[in-house]
């Protein structure tokens, strides 16, 4: 570790600077012996960096959601170039410059921070060891050993040895157990930082490789940060205990402001935002203004939570416009079902008509469609006897007499229609 902190020593000087500028702050109110002054300072440090670091952040957060989205591209070059992995990686090159994406750029705040984060290892190395390092000065480095975290030196070490540590003025008891409870804390940020964005923020319509590899990584990192937080000083853990709750604040308000589409944060995103703008009337500022004409340019590609926004806003007669705002609209305007198809807003939906029965069919009566057509009175039988005659002529046989005894009409047999039937085919002999 002494040898990747020295190849970091060109960023130690300005590190020592920074440290020792909030010193002076902090030394004023608090007394420039006290872990207070050290501790605060070194946090005050990584709150600087990280400041410094948001516009990566934000490249971060763009780079992750683009390689979400080409996902399904790269699976289909991996299945069609599976045995030429030269063409493959080729292919790949050829999709991150067509899209305009770099896949090292999600790593871009933690290779940015990394210099940073070993120049102040370096610092409090020296500190341990009892040798001057950039700007503290021998003054400066006597204060520093004296300073305490709850009992724990600033420099020493889960891992030191009680002479050591009795060197620094403390007892390996609180310095094992204040450095055991910091890996824990430090563990356990990372890991509910990693699951906020796997439970919130990724769009859950696709599966691709790539959450799986978020996934494995939810759990790798705290058990990193555990094997390796034992050899940290106790001011390296403050550095990266204040490091991640950054990030996982940083990230609860990325997540709440501009979550990933298709996502549950974007669920509650629109949802709070339906709220805002039905009570309105309009969109309030420009940020609405603009999420609100990404949905809208989208049309049917639109997701079932922006669809779910939309009609939201149909059914308070409100409509969105491609600029982005929100205006009234008469009522019966369209609404979008799952499918992307419109439909009446306030039409009920046509109904088919009931299939008829056999018996309905053989006695010609109409399916019961409406009040008025199940409602009206039947006819007697008298009456229905009277129509049938007056309306089918009287059968004859042959010769042109009417058989005595005979009804008007054969009665139909069962099973089959009334009325003239289609004559048989001569049976073949």
């Amino acid at each position: 570790m002494d040898t990747i902190a020295s190849l970091f020593s060109f960023i130690t000087t300005p590190v020592s600077w920074v440290i020792v500028q909030f010193h002076s702050l902090y030394g004023a109110i608090f007394g420039p012996d006290t872990g207070w002054a050290w501790g605060l300072s070194i946090v005050s440090l990584v709150i600087l960096i990280r400041i410094c670091l948001i516009p990566l952040f934000v490249k971060q957060i763009k780079a992750t959601r683009a390689m979400q989205t080409l996902q399904p591209e790269m699976k289909k070059i991996q299945e069609r170039y599976k045995n030429d992995k030269q063409r493959q990686s080729e292919e790949m090159m050829k999709l991150y410059k067509e899209t305009g994406t770099n896949p090292l750029s999600s790593c871009l705040p933690i290779l940015a921070q990394s210099p940073f984060f070993f120049a102040l290892y370096h610092v409090l190395n020296g500190i341990a060891t009892g040798t001057t390092i950039g700007v503290i000065n021998n003054d400066l480095l006597a204060s520093a050993r004296k300073a305490h975290i709850f009992g724990a030196p600033l420099a020493a070490k889960f891992t030191d040895s009680a002479d050591k540590v009795a060197s620094l003025g403390a007892t390996l008891t609180d310095v094992r157990v204040v450095t055991a409870i910091m890996i824990v804390m430090m563990s356990a940020s990372q890991f509910y930082t990693q699951r906020q964005l796997m439970t919130k923020n990724v769009d859950m319509t696709v599966k691709t490789p790539f959450m799986q590899q978020q996934k494995m990584l939810m759990y790798v990192f705290p058990v990193m940060f555990a094997v390796f937080g034992i050899n940290f000083p106790v001011g390296v853990l403050v550095y990266w205990l204040t490091t991640n709750v950054w990030t996982m604040g940083q990230q609860m308000y990325v997540i709440r402001q501009n979550p990933t589409p298709g996502s549950k944060a974007q669920a509650a995103f629109l949802e709070r935002l339906l709220k805002h703008v039905t009570h309105a009337e309009k969109t309030r500022n420009r940020r609405e203004r603009a999420v609100v004409k990404a949905i809208v340019a989208k049309g049917r590609e639109r997701n079932e939570f922006e669809r779910k926004f939309i009609n939201g806003l149909t059914k308070v007669n409100l409509a969105a416009q491609a600029d982005g705002t929100v205006v009234q609209s008469a009522a019966g305007t369209l609404t979008e079902d799952e499918d992307g198809t419109q439909t009446a807003g306030g039409a009920p939906k046509r109904q088919q008509p009931k299939r008829q029965s056999k018996s309905q069919r053989q006695h010609g009566t109409a399916p019961a469609a409406g009040k008025a057509e199940s409602e009206a009175p039947e006819p007697t039988s008298l009456e229905k006897k009277d129509d049938a005659e007056d309306a089918e002529p009287e059968a004859k046989p042959a010769g042109g007499k009417p058989a005595s005894g005979t009804p008007a009409r054969s009665k139909a047999k069962s099973g089959q229609r009334k009325g003239p039937q289609r004559p048989k085919s001569p049976s073949k002999k």
